[in-house]
């Protein structure tokens, strides 16, 4: 019996953990210097699909996906897969409407370049969020 106790308790112990990081959160940030304080889901996919080009705030929006995070983000902002947010962006592209964000390869490459320039939004693991931005929304992933 003491064996089936161990093995329950690891058992247990890594559903607990993997729970923990399955729970984890997205931050929208912004430049604290942006005017920004706070956005709506419905703000954050305006911005992030190219239908509004202004942050609240009237300064122009420099919108930036972080690249591993894709995939997590737009599932939890607007419920579509990667393929789906692509396949929008070209659709987009073609009609010469809008661009699309702009892809940085980490979550520190976007935290250094929302705390650089006004404008600038994207998204990083809320746990990375810094005193150099601002985070103005959560998600859930």
């Amino acid at each position: 019996m003491l064996v089936f106790n161990r093995y329950a308790l690891a058992f247990w112990l890594a559903l607990s953990c993997a729970c923990a990081w399955a729970a984890g959160g997205l931050a929208v940030i912004v430049n604290p210097g942006s005017g920004v304080d706070s956005l709506s889901r419905e703000e954050v996919s305006h911005l992030f699909l190219g239908r509004v080009k202004f942050l609240p705030s009237g300064v122009a929006a420099v919108v930036i996906d972080t690249g591993p995070m894709r995939e997590s983000f737009y599932r939890a902002l607007v419920d579509r897969g990667i393929a789906e947010i692509n396949a929008y962006w070209a659709r987009l592209r073609f009609s010469g409407r809008t661009t699309p964000p702009q892809v940085m390869e980490n979550a520190a490459q976007v935290i250094d370049r929302v705390a650089r320039e006004r404008g600038a939004i994207g998204y990083v693991d809320s746990a990375l969020v810094d005193r150099r931005v601002k985070a103005v929304f959560e998600l859930e992933y």
